[in-house]
């Protein structure tokens, strides 16, 4: 006669089961957790950012199709100074370039703006003081004021198009905007630029390749003085060394001009040292004021005869015959 088993021997066969499946589930809950949360499941999804304003269609009656922006050099423009006619100086490089443009379209194709800024360049070690803005001050002030017609032009006129040149001082100033744009942090988007023209740019490297501008005629073998003096810093003048980025999605569009011997745009290669600071600075304002770069108006660029502003003013109207016309309302 066989023992009877008690009660607990009968219930531990389906507590073990229990146990099993339990352990089974438990296993299967965790894989699929761990899928769901591998397969990005278990992440909220982001909101939409905002979309970017869509570009009118049409733009004012009043707005030009293209926008030519030129920037005068050392001692050719003035605060206070007209920008749809500067007389500060008439004997300004620009002119030679801004006004066959302006002759050559009627106003509603292109409308050009002459910025108008101190345009001084301060020797700091002349005695006594020669009561001029300082060229720290005057490029700052050049550069906001481009800056700032830019923006509120393209606010106003949404459709335009740019041209942008400038000379010696006003290069700099227009080649740093040019980098901004480039780099997409500038007053008006990169697409809306049909060009960049820099003679005579004090911070030209000489440099091909990417980010670098297109060199018109031969190239000298020297560099912009704000890069031969990179890093000297005496007061008013503040050298700053290439542009970091160079002209980003504008090279392909930007053009740079240099006559040999010019020391604002072809100084040697470290010739001029912070080390060695006065003589540096007086090679610096003496350059300003060279026959060579006083020239660019009789400077031949090409076996045609071609000079730099007849060069210039060409590539401007060849931009704005190509640009396209925006519908206006």
């Amino acid at each position: 006669m066989s023992a009877r088993r008690g009660p607990t021997a009968r219930r531990s066969r389906p507590a073990g089961c229990l146990t099993l499946l339990g352990g089974v589930a438990l296993i299967i809950a965790i894989a699929v957790l761990a899928w769901y949360m591998l397969a990005g499941c278990g992440r909220a999804p982001k909101p939409p950012g905002p979309k970017p304003p869509e570009r009118a269609t049409s733009q004012p009656a009043w707005c030009p199709d293209v926008q030519m922006v030129s920037v005068p050099g050392t001692w050719e423009s003035s605060t206070g100074d007209d920008p749809y006619n500067p007389t500060a100086n008439p004997a300004s490089l620009m002119l030679n370039i801004s006004n066959p443009v302006r002759q050559q379209f009627p106003s509603g194709r292109v409308e050009v703006y002459t910025v108008p800024y101190v345009a001084q360049f301060s020797n700091p070690v002349a005695i006594p003081p020669d009561g001029q803005q300082s060229y720290n001050n005057s490029r700052a002030e050049g550069a906001q004021r481009m800056v700032d017609f830019m923006a509120e032009r393209t606010k106003q006129c949404p459709l335009t198009t740019y041209v942008i040149a400038g000379f010696s001082q006003g290069a700099v100033i227009a080649g740093d905007i040019a980098n901004l744009i480039g780099a997409g942090k500038g007053p008006v988007s990169a697409d809306l630029v049909l060009g960049v023209a820099l003679l005579a740019d004090g911070r030209r490297t000489g440099d091909t390749g990417k980010g670098e501008a297109t060199q018109i005629g031969t190239p000298p073998s020297g560099v912009g003085a704000e890069i031969a003096l990179n890093g000297l810093k005496v007061p008013g003048i503040t050298m700053t060394g290439p542009r970091a980025g160079g002209f980003g999605t504008l090279a392909d569009r930007t053009y740079t001009i240099c006559a040999p011997g010019d020391l604002i745009c072809d100084s040697p290669r470290q010739a001029l040292t912070p080390v060695n600071f006065v003589g540096s600075v007086l090679s610096l304002v003496r350059a300003a004021g060279n026959p060579v770069h006083s020239l660019y108006n009789g400077f031949v660029i090409d076996q045609n005869g071609t000079t730099a502003t007849q060069w210039t003013a060409a590539w401007a109207a060849d931009l704005i015959e190509k640009a396209p016309h925006p519908a206006h309302s």
